[in-house]
């Protein structure tokens, strides 16, 4: 254990924070499942809670292995990654679930395992490094507008067109993040002037058609749409405001420091009390303190993305940085404004804290891409440190081998030195005379033989 939190890189805040946001989901996950359990009659409440576990710890997991990933591969990766979200997300507008009739194509089921997947939430990743690789490129470029519109605005709109028909919240918190992050990039406010009205054009046509053939399963959600804002703005009661009316009642109840946990009353009878409106029960069972307390941990952690941005060695760390950490926080907060009944609703879960495997898995790819970045310098600084002591090391083996060798051969020469000694010791020999012989001859008659 110690010896995996020793092996963490980057931003030691935000892995805290992350951390904080995934042990409070627990408790509110926990009571909120009594609501499928004993309402709608669907698992247990312990199956729900081993369920949201395994789900945050293979999140863990995502965010430890990507962040150990240099983070400019990413840019390599949003290349191959485009193509295979637009083919996903068109299985998926196909093929996808239905609910209630309506086109709410959003999930698709993964073969073999049986688990659902939300493809746009993995395209919004795609595209938002997509889009920073792409201001990072012709950042000291000149460029005219058709060249951006090709290859920039092209994969931005056919995500954004595939996933409109079914969601959007999505496609619309998607337009916004994309728009951001092209301002912050230096984009030409011209060229970005020309696409706002391109957008607003496009969604103008995108109604008139679901007008003109309201039929169409592609353009049923318009009326959804319609609807949602009319029940906004008006004070007719509707669907809608019971979930809103139970949400300010559970958040009412909670008052100062709630009613405790596991005792939300609100719970049994709010829809989607676990995910979309999980915010009313963390209000409920821990009141205003709980609520004041979350929105910290929310800010702490916009805060921490800004000054890590700044941070940022290169502009494409700080595109992704803003690109992908913005997004978390402007989602928590839209949960939250749905709750109290600021904006309409919109199906957006609360990152790190709702109920659901895509969800939790997509904020942890993006969380460890952002760790990526954080952690530059401080690796470049540990890869520094370790690179002077392995030049120690190898210089002290260098030391060591030299010392030995050079042992080794004076060792060799005096063997040699002595066996030199030895084999004359042994050529010498005397006669009966006392005169020295070498090998049985006079040393004399040896040199006048030999001559």
């Amino acid at each position: 254990m110690f010896d995996i939190i020793g092996k963490i890189r980057g931003d030691k805040t935000i892995w805290a924070i992350v951390f904080l946001l995934a042990l409070i989901s627990f408790l509110p996950v926990y009571s909120a499942s009594t609501n499928l359990v004993y309402v709608i009659g669907k698992g247990t409440t312990i199956g729900y809670l081993f369920k949201h576990f395994v789900h945050v710890m293979l999140g863990f997991g995502i965010i430890y292995a990507i962040h150990k990933t240099p983070y400019h591969y990413f840019k390599a990766l949003s290349i191959f990654g485009i193509p295979l979200v637009i083919l996903l997300l068109v299985y998926t507008l196909f093929k996808g679930t239905e609910i209630g009739g309506a086109n709410a194509s959003r999930w698709i089921q993964i073969p073999f395992v049986g688990v659902s997947f939300q493809t746009s939430t993995l395209a919004f990743i795609v595209l938002m490094i997509y889009v920073a690789r792409y201001l990072a490129k012709v950042s000291d470029k000149e460029y005219t507008f058709k060249e951006s519109v090709v290859e920039l605005w092209l994969p931005v709109a056919a995500v954004l067109i595939l996933i409109l028909p079914a969601n959007f919240s999505t496609t619309a918190l998607i337009f916004s993040m994309v728009c951001m992050l092209i301002f912050i990039g230096y984009y030409p406010l011209k060229y970005l002037g020309y696409v706002l009205v391109m957008g607003i054009g496009a969604i103008m046509l995108f109604i008139l058609l679901a007008k003109a053939f309201p039929t169409n399963k592609y353009f049923s959600r318009v009326n959804t749409w319609e609807k949602r804002i009319e029940r906004f703005s008006d004070d007719t009661p509707n669907e809608d405001d019971y979930q809103i009316e139970k949400a300010k009642i559970a958040i009412a109840s909670g008052k100062i420091y709630g009613l405790g946990p596991g005792k939300s009353v609100q719970k049994n009878f709010l829809p989607q009390s676990s995910s979309d409106f999980i915010f009313a029960i963390i209000v409920e069972e821990y009141g205003l303190v709980g609520a004041v307390g979350i929105i910290f941990l929310y800010l702490l952690l916009f805060f921490r993305f800004i000054i890590n941005a700044q941070k940022a060695t290169t502009l494409f760390g700080k595109l992704l940085i803003i690109g992908l950490g913005f997004p978390i926080i402007f989602q928590a907060f839209i949960n939250m404004g749905v709750a109290v009944e600021l904006l309409p609703v919109t199906g957006q879960p609360l990152p790190l804290i709702s109920s659901g495997g895509t969800s939790i898995w997509m904020t942890c790819i993006a969380i460890g891409i952002i760790l990526s970045v954080t952690k530059k310098d401080e690796e470049v600084a540990l890869d520094l440190e370790e690179k002077r002591k392995r030049d120690e090391a190898l210089q002290q083996i260098i030391e060591a081998q030299v010392s030995l060798n050079e042992e080794k051969e004076a060792d060799e020469n005096q063997q040699k030195i002595n066996n030199m000694k030895s084999s004359i010791r042994e050529s010498l020999i005397e006669d009966e005379n006392g005169d020295v012989l070498v090998n049985g001859q006079n040393p004399m008659n040896a040199v006048l033989n030999k001559k």
